[in-house]
């Protein structure tokens, strides 16, 4: 599945377990109250809070979705379940957006 841009929402399991990262096609830059990600295909902006920013660095960085979930969970000292909710609906929007593209699982 690399490289797929999903348009129907991914099973949080599935998500989970999978790898997710920032394509070609998008860059962003974090300011201290909010993140910028700019779509170079469509010229579209949006606006990410500070805490989903960070959420997206983790994401665009870690290995798969479940440790960047953990990751967030104790920097922002928040129970697992709650974070996880957060971050597979971020996920999902990003998908939809094209600011993220889902690999699935590492090595697969």
């Amino acid at each position: 599945m690399a490289g797929v841009v999903q348009s129907v929402p991914l099973e949080d399991r599935e998500l989970l377990a999978g790898n997710v990262r920032v394509p070609a096609h998008a860059v962003y830059r974090a300011f201290p109250s909010e993140t910028v990600v700019l779509n170079l295909n469509t010229g579209r902006y949006h606006g990410l809070n500070a805490t989903a920013g960070r959420m997206l660095e983790l994401l665009d960085a870690a290995p798969c979705v479940r440790e960047a979930v953990g990751q967030i969970a104790r920097e922002y000292r928040r129970e697992l379940l709650g974070v996880r909710s957060d971050v597979c609906g971020l996920c999902r929007d990003l998908l939809e957006r094209g600011l993220l593209e889902f690999d699935g699982p590492p090595g697969a």
